[in-house]
């Protein structure tokens, strides 16, 4: 019976070639389903066999706690750097574009919540 390790959807193509590669160099016997463009299935990372099931789950949790700590550090360095990526950073960097977006956003709120406000 085939046992789905990992989903495909929202995964960066570099974390994905990653965990290709990881399991190449372990000789994990595996396949890969692709994710739909309209989001309808996800895709994923299978395995026939319940053994290389659990030998690559293993491989796969301690990549993924590795690829934590690696990201997470990488943030730490970019917030010591001063590249923090908040509204204010961005209202900083680019303040036309974020006040045309936030304008936006409410436009768009204030159109869809209009029917409501006019029924009370």
């Amino acid at each position: 019976m085939p046992h789905h390790l990992m989903n495909l959807r929202h995964v960066p193509d570099d974390e994905a070639d990653e965990i290709r590669a990881l399991f190449d160099a372990h000789d994990v016997a595996y396949y890969e389903t692709p994710p739909s463009r309209w989001g309808i299935s996800m895709g994923g990372f299978w395995v026939h066999d319940d053994a290389e099931a659990a030998r690559a789950r293993a491989l796969l949790d301690d990549y993924q706690r590795q690829r934590f700590e690696r990201q997470r550090q990488a943030y730490e360095q970019r917030l010591a750097g001063g590249e923090s990526v908040g509204v204010w950073s961005m209202l900083r960097r680019r303040p036309v574009r974020t006040l045309a977006a936030c304008i936006g956003i409410l436009v768009i709120m204030g159109l869809s919540l209009l029917p409501f406000v006019r029924i009370g």
